[in-house]
């Protein structure tokens, strides 16, 4: 098959007279395909994404401060925007993903420091 924009390719075959279909990195695909670091479970000063999307605002800048229940960005998903909260308080070191970022679920947005 084709190889998808996640550099994975469709592979299908026969087992025990059954055809089946799998995905298998493309390696050779992959290499120019950028994945988004996850962020820790249970770690607060993660911002991560609840749900698949693209960042549409981000309402921090690097070195800001928060406090928990500030809105640091919004997400839109199916013509839908949901607002990204702090967990924690704390100052903005990193943003990973900048406006107009593809985001999938789990992904990390922000990174917060005590």
């Amino acid at each position: 098959g084709e190889t998808n924009e996640e550099g994975d390719v469709k592979v299908f075959f026969e087992l025990n007279g059954q055809p089946r279909m799998a995905k298998v990195a493309n390696h050779s695909a992959s290499a120019g395909v950028s994945k988004h670091p996850k962020a820790e479970i249970g770690n607060a000063l993660h911002v991560a994404a609840p749900m698949p999307g693209v960042v549409s605002s981000m309402t921090v800048e690097i070195g800001q401060k928060v406090s928990v229940g500030d809105v640091v960005l919004t997400i839109e998903a199916m013509k839908m925007e949901t607002a990204i909260h702090a967990e924690a308080d704390g100052t903005v070191a990193k943003i990973i993903t900048p406006i107009g970022t593809q985001i999938d679920a789990k992904d990390l947005l922000v990174e917060l420091k005590a």
